[in-house]
């Protein structure tokens, strides 16, 4: 990865237009070929940038550039389409190279099958007395994560979703739609489950008769102590 910190404009062409004023900058050259201008702010949103494939030509800055202080120039084309880039840079303040190896990928914590694994073990959250059946309970139309059954002898199906949207909701209708047509588990009742049910998936949940669940992920994996908060 090059990592240039430099006085710079910016024009971009193609599909759409846009002009950076000159102003200091971090241009990120990425070992994928992406191009990124960052400025101290904006969070991790780029000002703008070239995706891959791309090619980048470092130029001389013609006559009327070099009065203007310009001293070099970039020159970042798509391969694919018209898009280019031109970055003029002026005083370059930093400027080095690092390789970083193989990135192994975020690993997300609290996925849907992690909630999945928790929420099997501690079966109870959904009521004392739930006994597991089974996780993924196949059917026509995809897997339920979780079937239990409760105290009284009745199935329930739970969805689990990270954030519980409206989609979840009509996700686990047409489960119980299909599971309550067989005589052997019906009447199934669902539970919608999620680490944060938004409030119009809660209304159309309760709507329809299905029980919202919110899972604290810290405190089903034993790292939150429920018993010491104020609140």
């Amino acid at each position: 990865m090059r990592l240039v910190v430099a006085d710079c404009a910016a024009r971009y062409t193609g599909r759409l237009s846009a002009h950076l004023p000159r102003a200091v900058r971090l241009l990120v050259v990425k070992a994928d070929g992406s191009v990124l201008l960052h400025s101290d702010g904006g969070s991790y949103k780029p000002l703008n940038w070239m995706s891959p494939p791309c090619s980048l030509v470092v130029g001389e800055p013609d006559a009327d550039k070099v009065a203007a202080g310009v001293t070099a120039v970039w020159t970042v084309q798509h391969a694919k389409s018209d898009d280019r880039l031109v970055i003029d840079l002026f005083t370059v303040h930093h400027e080095s190279t690092h390789d970083l190896g193989v990135d192994p990928g975020l690993v997300k914590d609290g996925v849907e099958a992690h909630l999945q694994e928790l929420l099997a073990a501690q079966i109870a959250l959904l009521g004392s007395g739930h006994t597991l059946v089974r996780r993924e309970y196949p059917t026509a139309i995809g897997p339920v994560d979780i079937l239990a059954k409760s105290p009284d002898g009745g199935t329930v199906a739970v969805e689990i979703k990270r954030r519980g949207d409206i989609d979840g909701v009509e996700q686990l209708t047409r489960y119980l739609e299909l599971l309550n047509r067989d005589p052997h588990l019906a009447p199934v009742r669902g539970v919608f489950a999620a680490q944060e049910i938004r409030p119009q998936a809660r209304v159309l949940a309760t709507d329809r008769g299905i029980g919202c669940l919110v899972l604290d992920y810290d405190a089903m994996r034993g790292v939150d102590d429920v018993d010491s908060r104020l609140f």
